[in-house]
């Protein structure tokens, strides 16, 4: 799976336009072997855009409801930082069952993840995995997945806001030789424990540098450094 991530980034480093993003978008739900994969897009002037799987007549039908206005997933994460599971979010309305009910017969999945993402100018998004299984084998499936899920979500985010223009060029601060190394194992799937273990640091000397990389990069956390530093090509992995 790592061997087919990077050669999706290496794709997608690529897309040289909105249309190249959505071709990409149907290559990654096969490689993660899901019913459906979102990322939907609001700038701060109301601008969407999206890239997705799922079928052209439940997209319409959504767009002409405006069903942003009562969907639980996009209520639920406008109102988070952190990725979660559909199952924690509120679903208890009758507006919200009667609109789960609609999406499940136009063939959305019964599972769900999705992860927030505040951008440039209060850009709002949202990157979804979308699935039909039962509730053991689908938190099995996040458990494994959810940190290249992460990665790519931002990524994606980030190469949308480059081909729109709205994410500037900024001057970026070289990264020390440690401060890489840090964001590299991360990258590689280890946790803090493991990385500061085979740099031979401590954990709070591991944060310190990882603080460092992060602002030199402009990021928000940390999965959001290790996004722009492999975007830029400042790691090998």
């Amino acid at each position: 799976m790592r061997e087919k991530l990077e050669a999706f980034i290496e794709r997608m480093e690529q897309a040289k336009s909105l249309d190249d993003l959505q071709a990409e978008i149907l290559g990654l739900r096969d490689l993660y072997d899901v019913e459906n994969l979102v990322y939907h897009s609001v700038n701060s002037t109301g601008e969407q855009y999206a890239v997705l799987t799922y079928k052209p007549d439940w997209v319409s039908h959504y767009i002409e409801q405006d069903y942003a206005r009562i969907d639980p997933v996009v209520l639920g994460c406008f109102q988070r930082f952190n990725p979660v599971d559909w199952k924690r979010l509120d679903w208890s309305s009758k507006s919200s069952k009667s609109f789960l009910k609609e999406a499940l017969d136009s063939g959305v999945g019964n599972q769900g993840f999705s992860v927030p993402i505040r951008g440039p100018q209060g850009q709002f998004a949202l990157f979804t995995v979308n699935h039909n299984c039962n509730d053991d084998a689908w938190a099995r499936y996040t458990e494994e997945h959810v940190r290249g899920l992460i990665l790519i979500a931002h990524f994606i985010n980030q190469k949308a806001l480059e081909i729109e223009g709205s994410d500037k060029p900024r001057p970026v601060r070289p990264m020390s030789p440690r401060e890489t190394d840090v964001l590299t194992l991360l990258a590689m799937g280890y946790s803090r424990g493991q990385a500061a273990e085979s740099l031979s640091i401590s954990e709070h000397t591991l944060r310190a540098y990882l603080e460092s990389a992060r602002n030199k990069l402009g990021a928000m956390n940390t999965t959001h450094a290790v996004a722009r530093a492999l975007s830029q090509g400042l790691l090998v992995i």
